[in-house]
């Protein structure tokens, strides 16, 4: 029996191809490259002296090994990261900001990956406006920020570009005669101002009929029937339609996702990798 120790980097690399079903994006979630990644797998692979996982170009799977691989790889990365947290003495702290168009219904899922990268590490979310939370950022108030591009920032990493549409109630129907009634977020919000100023160049006349405190009032007063809204296919209430094509309203354009963050390493730089490829995964669905 060969008795020699596990790589962890090895394992850890393993683990998150499991979850992401993806190289790429297990990549990303450990901060380094798909080769990387790959030879990480084929160590492991050697040293165990099986296939873990089954790659094809369009589909990664585990094995029926790597199945049952995957629950004692889980288990030995639990007790490495209680070691190093006995050993640490304190617990640390990361404050994310998140947009609230863009924390959606993947948020629970979100902050359990989180936690289960580590444990020991307090985390803390604020939801606000992407102006708001880059104020937040920029006061050194949060450690990092996951916004919308905002007029007048060029900085940030790009994680993600995300499409808008127009949704509406199945039973909303436009009125003859009436402007087009828009349920909005309140200000600061960019995308009230883009849609807004894409209504006025494509001369729709609309008019401001419900202005929500969030993303969740906006989707409701969308299923309310109170109008149309422009929104994120994965931010709609169930049922709602797009209803640009049919009205002849402009397309929204795709906007992009940033990353603003000082976390340079360490535990809270690992959870932060693993937020941002969660992200992106949920994102492109």
């Amino acid at each position: 029996m060969d008795t020699r120790p596990l790589d962890v980097d090895a394992v850890q690399a393993f683990i998150r191809i499991a979850e992401f079903r993806s190289f790429t994006r297990a990549a990303d979630a450990i901060g380094t490259t798909q080769a990387a990644i790959s030879l990480k797998l084929k160590r492991l692979e050697d040293r165990l002296g099986c296939r873990l996982v089954e790659r094809t170009p369009r589909h990664v799977q585990l094995s029926s090994r790597g199945e049952a691989f995957l629950v004692h790889a889980r288990e030995l990365m639990e007790v490495h990261d209680r070691a190093l947290a006995a050993l640490d003495g304190t617990r640390q702290r990361l404050t994310i900001g998140i947009s609230d168009h863009v924390a959606g219904p993947e948020l629970p899922a979100l902050i359990a990956r989180m936690n289960a990268q580590d444990p020991q590490l307090i985390i803390e979310i604020r939801i606000g406006s992407s102006g708001d939370l880059l104020q937040s950022f920029d006061r050194r108030e949060i450690d990092a920020a996951i916004v919308r591009l905002h007029a007048g920032r060029d900085d940030g990493e790009l994680l993600v570009e995300e499409t808008f549409r127009w949704f509406a109630a199945p039973t909303w129907q436009p009125r003859a005669g009436e402007k087009l009634p828009v349920a909005t977020l309140a200000e600061p919000c960019g995308v009230r101002v883009l849609a807004g100023r894409l209504l006025d160049a494509a001369g729709v006349p609309w008019t401001e009929i419900f202005v929500g405190g969030g993303v969740a009032a906006v989707a409701a007063a969308v299923t309310a029937g109170l109008g149309v809204a422009a929104l994120s296919p994965r931010m709609v209430p169930f049922g709602a339609l797009d209803v640009g094509p049919k009205l002849g309203l402009p397309d929204l354009p795709r906007l992009p996702v940033l990353l603003h963050s000082r976390v340079t390493g360490g535990r809270s730089r690992e959870v932060l990798l693993a937020l941002s490829a969660a992200f992106k995964s949920a994102v492109r669905g």
